[in-house]
């Protein structure tokens, strides 16, 4: 890509986050304020989270994957369901990948 394609990719790309966000602004209070939207405001930003892990966790490329970074996230996860400080939860996912690896070759 030519340094102007890139430089109107950055531009369209900012212009439409910010299209997207007057949009968001936009919305009469009285419907943000609806109970049932509330609820689902709760849980979108766990759902988009737990989609970005499944997909960096279970995918390389175009093709699901089943290597050390499986083993990372499973000792992760045991680790703060056991309350960890979240350094200790980091180290430790990262050490278990890294075994992962080094012993699945």
């Amino acid at each position: 890509m030519s340094g102007t394609g890139l430089w109107a990719a950055v531009l369209a790309g900012s212009i439409g986050c910010y299209l997207l966000k007057l949009a968001g602004l936009s919305v009469p209070a009285a419907w943000v304020e609806q109970p049932w939207v509330a609820r689902i405001v709760d849980f979108v930003p766990a759902a988009l989270l737990a989609a970005l892990v499944a997909v960096q966790a279970f995918t390389s490329g175009q093709e699901l994957v089943v290597d050390g970074r499986l083993a990372g996230l499973a000792v992760a996860a045991l680790a703060l369901a056991l309350r960890a400080p979240f350094i200790v939860v980091l180290l430790a996912a990262g050490a278990a990948g890294a075994l992962a690896h080094v012993v699945a070759g």
